[in-house]
C-alpha cells in the first residue's frame, strides 16, 4: 500500500491530487523498479484521505501549504499574547522555578544571593521524591503540589509548566527561571535582575542538531505542524519572559506532538526526550526572534556522555568561577562527533551554510549578544556536587563582583 500525488498547475497556484493505491495480490514479485501482480485481483484507488493529504502538505513549507484549523488557532493566540505590552515596573519580580528531586544543596549559596532584595524576588519549588528541610527563610513553604517526574519522559515538561502555572498566578512575575538543585548563581542578585527584566527576549537555548540526537530523533508522526527543518534541540533550563510563559501554558498543539511521540524508552523513537525538544521547537517556530538561542545556565557537556559533568569541590578556584562567568561566546554540543547519519538533507540551504561556518569539533560557537550589545553568557551553572558548598561560599563574593 503506498501514496500517489499528483501536482496539477493552475493559474498562479499549484493544485495537488492525492490518491493511495492498495494491491491485493496472491503473489507480487518486484522487478527492478516495476511490481509485477500475479493472480485474480487487480490493483484499486481509494479516494483522498485526510491522511494522505497531510503526508502531502507536510512536503512544502508553511508559507505555502494550507495550515490546519489547528495551526491557524495555534498562531492567533499568539499573535494577540505577543501584542500584550511587558509592564516592567518598580514591583516586578523575577520567579525562580527551582525543579529538584528533593533537597536543595546549595540553599545556603541561594540565600547569600537572594539577601537584601525581598519584594523582587518569588521562589516556587517542585519536588519528586522527598521534601526539602529548608535553612533559608526564603525557601521555607514555597513547595508547589508535585507530581512524579521520570528524566527523558514529558513527564519532565509537565513539571516545568506546573512550575510556570504557579507562577503565572502572581501579576508581579515578570520573568521565568527555571533551576535544578545542582545550580549556583554567577551574578549578584542586581545584575541578574538588570540582565533579565531589561532584556527584549527569552533566553531558551535552540539549535540546529543535524545528527543522530537532533534531527535524527524526528518522528514522521510530528508532520505537518513539525517538519524535520522545524525541529530544535536546546538545554530546558530556560528563562523566559510572561508572555512567553503565557503562550507555554496556552499550547496544547505542539505539546501534544512531543507528549505521544517523544520519550524515552517509548517504542516509537527510544532516544527523543521532551525537554531537550519541545520548547526549542516550539518557540522557533512561533516567535524565533523573540528568543536568544542560548541558555543564560552554563553546562560542560564536553564530555559528550548522557549527563553533563558534574563539578567537584577540588575542581572550584576564583580562576575558574570567573572564567565561567564573564564568557561571551555561547557553546551547542551536537551530536555530530558520534557516529553520524547525519540528515543534512532536514535542514534549510541559509542553515546548512551556517553550519558549515561555525561547527567545529561538532559544536557551534554564538556570541552572547542582545539589545545589539555582546554581555556573558551566563548567569548560573551546574551541575555543582553538594561537596562544593563551603568552596563556593567562601568564593561567592569574589566571583560575582567581576562583572558590574
Amino acid at each position: 500500500m503506498g501514496w500517489v500525488c499528483f501536482t496539477r498547475r493552475r493559474t498562479q497556484s499549484l493544485r495537488f491530487s492525492c490518491f493511495r493505491i492498495r494491491i491485493r495480490h496472491t503473489m507480487a514479485k518486484r522487478q527492478g523498479q516495476m511490481m509485477f501482480v500475479d493472480g485474480e485481483h487487480k490493483p484499486y484507488i481509494e479516494e483522498s484521505t485526510e491522511e494522505c493529504e497531510n503526508a502531502l502538505s507536510a512536503l512544502l513549507p508553511a508559507h505555502i501549504r494550507k495550515l490546519t484549523i489547528k495551526e491557524i488557532a495555534a498562531r492567533a493566540v499568539v499573535r494577540d499574547i505577543l501584542r500584550t505590552p511587558s509592564l516592567v515596573t518598580q514591583n516586578s519580580k523575577i520567579a525562580f522555578l527551582f525543579l529538584t528531586h528533593g533537597t536543595l544543596p546549595f540553599e545556603e549559596l541561594w540565600d547569600e544571593f537572594f539577601k537584601g532584595h525581598e519584594g523582587k524576588f518569588s521562589i516556587y519549588i517542585h519536588t519528586f521524591k522527598e521534601r526539602p528541610i529548608h535553612i533559608s527563610p526564603h525557601f521555607y513553604d514555597r513547595e508547589i503540589h508535585s507530581d512524579e517526574v521520570t528524566w527523558g519522559r514529558t513527564s519532565m515538561v509537565d513539571a516545568e509548566k506546573r512550575l510556570l502555572v504557579n507562577a503565572l498566578e502572581d501579576p508581579e512575575n515578570q520573568h521565568f527561571v527555571l533551576l535544578s538543585e545542582s545550580c549556583i548563581p554567577l551574578h549578584t542578585f542586581d545584575y541578574t535582575y538588570r540582565y533579565l527584566l531589561y532584556s527584549n527576549v527569552s533566553f531558551i537555548e535552540s539549535f540546529v542538531d543535524p545528527g543522530p540526537h537532533g534531527t535524527g530523533r524526528h518522528m514522521e508522526h510530528m508532520l505537518p505542524e513539525i517538519t524535520k527543518e522545524n525541529f530544535r534541540k536546546g538545554a530546558q533550563w530556560f528563562t523566559m519572559k510572561r508572555e512567553h510563559a503565557v503562550i507555554v501554558m496556552a499550547d496544547s498543539l505542539y505539546y501534544s506532538k512531543f507528549s505521544k511521540y517523544c520519550g524515552l524508552g517509548l517504542e516509537s523513537n527510544k532516544n527523543c526526550t521532551a525537554d531537550e525538544h519541545y520548547l526549542a521547537t516550539f518557540f522557533s517556530k512561533i516567535d524565533p526572534m523573540g528568543i536568544s538561542n542560548w541558555s543564560v545556565t552554563y553546562v560542560d557537556w564536553s564530555k559528550r556522555r548522557r549527563h553533563p559533568k558534574t563539578y567537584r569541590a577540588h575542581e572550584i578556584s576564583l580562576e575558574f568561577m570567573n572564567s565561567v562567568s564573564s564568557e561571551e561566546m555561547s557553546v551547542h554540543v551536537t551530536s555530530l562527533g558520534e557516529v553520524c547519519s547525519c540528515d543534512f538533507l532536514s535542514v534549510s540551504l541559509s542553515l546548512f551554510i551556517l553550519l558549515l561556518v561555525v561547527l567545529k569539533h561538532g559544536e557551534l560557537h554564538w556570541p552572547c549578544t542582545w539589545n545589539g550589545i555582546t554581555r556573558p553568557c551566563y548567569l548560573f551553572a551546574r551541575k555543582f556536587h553538594p561537596d562544593a558548598l563551603d568552596t563556593l561560599v567562601n568564593l561567592f563574593q569574589n566571583y560575582t563582583s567581576t562583572v558590574v
